[in-house]
């Protein structure tokens, strides 16, 4: 894949701040006619994007629909609908010290966004963040990951089609790009990947006081209690850490189960993957790949600590590597220390769940948190807690409906999106307070004519 040169990028961004200040991005129904195009387009491109998430990580078209396609036309849906009520002025209780003035909340599009997405959901992380910026007003660059190219490719095609270059951009290339792009003055940067990356994403945003929305990852936690249904923890445990081989930010990064439900949690867990994959998931059209060599030489690292009592098979001429379960993890091991981002899933057993309450509050926060057992229990431990969100008897599906805020806290990232809160990431909230000419109050004044009577309005 071909670098977006320096002066690509330049002319592209000054193309989008003149067509900006045109001002045809603020016009609602031009918004909803460029989402509805955006979701043709899609629609049209379905089989190109489904070959290419095949290509780039074994995704079979199935998984490429529910975890890429779908959720973009839904989050597409969402904002189609939903817009012009989203966008009308919000009427804001005035205080009496205001007396006859009318205040009032507009939102208007922050100006010029640049989106970078990561490699492990390359079409839905890139496109669903487009969509916010479209809804808000926004004109955006886009940048790939070089590591997905097959879909980096598709998508580039199917973004030149349907949008000018000065209203929607799209650049390729590695981290060069990506600094190139990080020295220009955008309005916001919304960016998804690692904590390590993010510090840099916003150590360059403060140059320019550019307002950041951080999606990043790390270890999200996950905890099978002693009155868990195992069956199920075990079903949505195996399907939460192998669907795209576990290169999901919000997947169960390690397991903290009880000792008395583990042996039998175990024996779930084998039966749990069989059926998804059969007995040999390398076989599965169903499973995915590690997305290169790099990234199977980090994992290959990870796992010869603690005992493999489940998959650990390797190969790396096809980047393949087992549904895996490691026991007699240790905290100090290096699966412990970084996100995993593999279907590698190491096991700590606990006796009181407060063990498990204190290894997390030490840790970073994480971007999922995931816990089995009755909902008692499960209300304790979230408000001895905290994550960017999370399930209760499930894993993944907090991110499936778009009524709910998506994002971390902490190392684990900073805003939100998904539904409403994309709109409202991309836009600028403004305060209005419009006040009558026909009265004004004389009290405001200096000298403060009596001052006693303002004391008590104030």
């Amino acid at each position: 894949m071909e670098n977006t040169s320096r002066t690509v990028i330049e002319r592209m961004l000054n193309g989008q701040r003149m067509f900006f200040a045109e001002l045809r991005t603020r016009d609602i129904d031009f918004r909803i006619r460029q989402l509805k195009k955006f979701r043709s387009a899609i629609l049209k491109y379905e089989t190109k994007i489904a070959e290419a998430l095949w290509l780039d990580l074994h995704k079979s078209a199935e998984e490429a629909y529910l975890t890429e396609i779908s959720v973009t036309l839904r989050e597409l849906d969402c904002h189609i609908k939903h817009l012009k009520q989203w966008a009308k002025p919000q009427t804001i209780v005035t205080p009496i010290q205001l007396f006859l003035s009318k205040s009032a909340i507009i939102y208007e599009p922050l100006g010029v966004a640049l989106i970078i997405a990561p490699w492990n959901y390359p079409f839905q992380l890139l496109m669903n963040s487009l969509v916010g910026a479209i809804s808000s007003g926004c004109c955006a660059v886009l940048k790939a990951s070089p590591y997905a190219p097959a879909t980096a490719k598709v998508m580039e095609e199917m973004i030149m089609e349907i949008f000018p270059e000065n209203y929607i951009g799209f650049t390729q290339g590695n981290r060069e790009v990506n600094q190139i792009l990080l020295e220009q003055r955008f309005d916001i940067i919304f960016f998804t990947g690692s904590p390590d990356l993010g510090k840099k994403v916003m150590k360059a945003a403060s140059e320019h006081l550019t307002p950041v929305v951080l999606e990043l990852g790390g270890k999200s936690p996950c905890i099978v209690d002693k009155d868990a249904n195992p069956t199920i923890a075990a079903k949505r445990i195996a399907w939460g850490k192998t669907i795209n081989a576990g290169q999901t930010c919000i997947a169960p990064d390690y397991l903290f189960i009880h000792h008395s439900v583990k042996e039998q949690f175990v024996e779930k867990y084998r039966k749990a993957i069989t059926d998804m994959f059969g007995a040999d998931a390398k076989q599965s059209n169903y499973y995915a790949r590690i997305v290169n060599r790099k990234a199977m030489e980090r994992l290959k690292k990870l796992m010869q600590h603690g005992d493999i009592i489940f998959g650990g098979e390797i190969d790396e001429n096809n980047k393949y590597i087992a549904p895996t379960l490691i026991d007699n993890v240790k905290p100090e091991y290096p699966i412990m220390q970084e996100e995993i981002f593999g279907p590698v899933l190491p096991i700590m057993t606990f006796d009181d769940i407060k063990q498990v309450t204190d290894y997390v509050n030490t840790h970073e926060k994480p971007l999922a948190f995931y816990y089995f057992g009755n909902n008692r229990a499960a209300k304790k431990i979230l408000s001895e807690t905290t994550s960017g969100g999370g399930c209760i008897n499930d894993t993944l599906m907090h991110i499936v409906n778009h009524n709910l805020p998506f994002g971390g806290t902490g190392n684990s990232g900073m805003g939100k999106y998904h539904g409403k809160e994309s709109f409202l990431a991309f836009s600028n909230k403004r305060s209005i307070v419009t006040s009558p000419i026909w009265f004004d109050l004389a009290m405001k004044y200096a000298p403060f004519k009596n001052f006693g009577r303002i004391r008590k309005i104030l």
